[in-house]
């Protein structure tokens, strides 16, 4: 189910919830030039933060959900 309809399963959601600070670490890790703040997310703002993450990172942002995807 996607109540949100951010194209995310809410159990995928619900369980990156719980695991953000691992993710955020694993995200630097892949994105040297990451900071807290670029990896900060606000409800309601995902495009705008994929946006921002492309910009930062040079990647699509078809390759940064996939990433984001399988890390979860």
């Amino acid at each position: 189910m996607d109540a949100n309809n951010n194209n995310i399963n809410d159990q995928t959601e619900l369980r990156a919830r719980g695991n953000w600070n691992e993710i955020k670490g694993q995200a630097k890790q892949k994105w040297g030039n990451l900071t807290d703040d670029d990896l900060t997310y606000n409800e309601g703002e995902q495009d705008e933060w994929f946006g921002r993450l492309q910009h930062k990172t040079g990647d699509a942002i078809d390759d940064i959900k996939s990433w984001f995807h399988r890390t979860f």
